[in-house]
């Protein structure tokens, strides 16, 4: 079974959602990772929830990347494990360095929240094994600071390594500038890093893990999870 810990910031409003996601949806451990803890090793993924941490002062993740958890969490990438940043997440992962990059204010200057189409890019990485390429999702949106923006450099490596996971497309998978809701530099919705362990995702998966909410397409993510982790157990002689 993979442990999957949540971490709650304070400001935190997406922890839940994503605990029900693991525990109740895909019958997977799940426990809360309080900000303050700084032991994550009897944890297989750690998760950073959506929300306003810390009220979003400053800027989106600022003041979250200083946390006493967040020492646990780089340490905890650096060695290999997987780590989900969502949303309020992937700007925390920007903030501490484990991804490239900023997510700033969207282009229209307003908080957005809609479901929204996303294209699948990779499917090689621990995040996407359950897709197919090129497959587009349904899912849900809610910020107002998503924006991806990055110099043109780290953009091409970005390109050039695979690290785009995810883009807002339309329904058909076009990349167009009416698919994407906040402006996002080249369409980007979903980042990992170069040892492919870490992602970053603006849309919310946990939000569609079930049909009564409208769409599952967000349940595969956390079954590439669950299926990269037990991968990843050797399993003991008969």
């Amino acid at each position: 079974m993979a442990r999957f810990g949540i971490v709650t910031f304070p400001g935190s409003n997406c922890d839940h959602d994503a605990y029900h996601a693991v525990k109740h949806v895909l019958g997977e451990d799940a426990t809360f990772v309080w900000h303050q803890d700084t032991d994550l090793s009897a944890l297989d993924v750690v998760v950073l929830p959506g929300g306003f941490s810390y009220g979003d002062y400053l800027r989106s993740g600022a003041i979250a990347r200083f946390s006493p958890v967040m020492d646990a969490v780089v340490d905890f990438a650096n060695a290999g494990g997987l780590v989900l940043g969502v949303c309020n997440g992937f700007q925390v992962l920007c903030e501490a360095g484990l991804l490239p990059g900023t997510l700033t204010r969207n282009n229209s200057l307003r908080f957005v929240c809609k479901p929204t189409a996303v294209r699948v890019e990779r499917i090689d990485a621990p995040f996407t094994t359950q897709y197919a390429p090129g497959q587009v999702l349904s899912l849900p949106v809610a910020h107002g600071e998503g924006r991806y923006v990055a110099d043109d450099a780290t953009l091409n490596a970005l390109e050039s390594n695979n690290q785009v996971l995810f883009r807002y497309t339309d329904a058909d998978g076009r990349m167009t500038d009416a698919a994407n809701p906040n402006g996002s530099m080249r369409n980007i919705a979903g980042i990992c890093n170069e040892a492919r362990n870490v992602l970053g995702l603006m849309p919310h998966p946990e939000r569609h893990v079930e049909l009564l909410l409208g769409s599952d397409d967000g349940r595969p993510l956390f079954e590439s999870l669950r299926a990269s982790v037990n991968d990843a157990v050797p399993t003991s002689a008969a």
